[in-house]
């Protein structure tokens, strides 16, 4: 990856750049070794999605609602099951 930092950027400025890519990319470097340890062993998570899921329910009218650690991982199911979270 080629970071260009730009040159009216301080030297604070450039360095907090740098460390919120960092810690975007150590993210989804974590994901995806997650995803892909799941689909090894053949289950299912909400990690990752979980809070996805939650936004599309704010999008939609339920706002704050939680999806709870037990709700099916299908987003259809858990869809339907949505008022009683």
């Amino acid at each position: 990856m080629d970071l260009t930092i730009p040159e009216s950027a301080t030297e604070a400025e450039a360095a907090a750049i740098a460390a919120a890519i960092t810690a975007h990319l150590s993210e989804r470097r974590a994901l995806a070794v997650a995803a892909a340890r799941d689909a090894a062993d053949g289950s299912a998570s909400w990690d990752g999605e979980k809070w996805r899921f939650a936004g599309r329910l704010d999008a939609i009218g339920d706002a704050g609602k939680r999806v709870p650690d037990g709700a099916p991982t299908d987003a259809w199911s858990a869809a339907g099951r949505a008022e009683r979270f």
